[in-house]
């Protein structure tokens, strides 16, 4: 009979120690044991209590773009429906857009600012994004080329010297139909002024957008002409490796 007792109470002491083992930390199951929830060797098998280790995620890169109303939307077509937004979306880019309509880079518009001037107000006191592009030039009508170039130039370098290691792209005017004869000056100055710059330049002049994509005003591009926008620049940005 005491032997009987002797022998229930070891099987209970085992069975406790076993117990404390596996709630106290650091403490390693018994050789040949299961830990809770893991496979003989102590490691996770995947059921609902066990630790899985969180995948790191790479952080979307920051896009700005200085524009005019092309770039932040005129009309019905909001911000975010603008060329510079379906290719953030289209790129998985984090956007910022600055400038208004009716600015240039020598065309202060009636907001009294040009690209410049939007640079400096919105975007240069921000850390520096991975990529800046620069687009406009429709608005530069009746300037000479020279003051485009010297005020292209002038933006360029100033954000150079703030921000070195950023890349920047320059897209030209964009015109909905035929462009005047004024606007190949001030692309060819924006165009010079990106080379000597040396950085990209794209121009969308050689583009036939076509008149069904532009709005009732007859400058600016609806809906589907963002859309059709987005795809040339996407596919430009892609085909010159800063996408």
């Amino acid at each position: 009979m005491h032997g009987l007792l002797r022998k229930r109470r070891g099987a209970f002491s085992s069975a406790l120690a076993v117990l404390l083992c596996c709630l106290l930390p650091g403490c390693a199951p018994p050789a040949g044991g299961t830990a809770p929830d893991g496979g003989r060797d102590g490691r996770p098998t995947g059921g609902s209590g066990a630790a899985r280790p969180m995948a790191a995620r790479a952080a979307a890169p920051v896009v700005m773009v200085i524009g005019d109303s092309f770039t932040v939307g005129s009309g019905p077509v909001e911000r975010w429906e603008s060329y510079a937004a379906r290719s953030a979306r289209e790129l998985g880019w984090q956007l910022i857009t600055a400038g208004m309509g009716g600015t240039g880079f020598v065309n202060p518009g009636r907001v009294g600012r040009t690209f410049q001037d939007s640079f400096v107000r919105e975007l240069a006191w921000r850390p520096a994004p991975d990529l800046l592009i620069v687009s406009g030039g429709h608005n530069d009508r009746g300037t000479r080329p020279g003051a485009v170039y010297q005020a292209a130039a002038r933006l360029l370098r100033t954000v150079a010297g703030h921000w070195p290691g950023t890349r920047v792209v320059v897209v030209g005017p964009l015109w909905m139909g035929d462009a005047p004869r004024w606007a190949y000056g001030v692309r060819n100055a924006v165009a010079l002024a990106a080379s000597r710059a040396g950085v990209p330049f794209l121009d969308p002049l050689g583009m036939r957008w076509g008149r069904e994509l532009t709005l009732p005003d007859g400058v600016h591009p609806t809906g589907e002409g963002h859309a059709r926008i987005a795809r040339w620049l996407v596919a430009a940005l892609r085909e010159r490796g800063t996408s």
